[in-house]
């Protein structure tokens, strides 16, 4: 997993040419599926959806989260 919002429960992965094996697309569906069923939503994108369209891969990933997300609460640290 490339990036991973624990808040958000959200994972983005990032793949290259690489993933499009038949060998390494079964491995990434299975990977996927293990994630989902753990409650994690995965989004993949192609490293070149990135250098290209960064603003519709930001859109994307903006339009996965909870909206409003909520943060837990801070914890205060102690003071020594």
């Amino acid at each position: 997993m490339d990036f991973y919002c624990y808040e958000a429960r959200l994972a983005v992965e990032l793949d290259g040419g690489g993933h499009a094996e038949l060998e390494q697309e079964e491995y990434d569906h299975k990977r996927t599926g293990i994630l989902e069923a753990k409650g994690i939503r995965v989004l993949r994108f192609w490293n070149n959806d990135v250098l290209n369209n960064l603003e519709g891969v930001i859109e994307a990933i903006a339009d996965a989260l909870p909206s409003p997300l909520v943060y837990p609460p801070e914890r205060k640290s102690k003071k020594l």
